[in-house]
């Protein structure tokens, strides 16, 4: 059984500029949740702001 994602909320990444989709694992957290990846968060001073 196939599960569209289409309808999951969505934000860019300030460091690589992407969009990243909600995860599970985000469900409690998701308004703190900024960065797509550890490696953005680890980044974010190199690129973002």
């Amino acid at each position: 059984m196939a599960h569209k994602k289409s309808h999951l909320p969505t934000k860019i990444c300030p460091v690589c500029q992407r969009p990243f989709a909600w995860r599970k694992k985000w469900a409690k957290d998701w308004d703190q949740v900024v960065y797509c990846s550890e490696r953005c968060r680890k980044n974010k001073n190199k690129y973002g702001d």
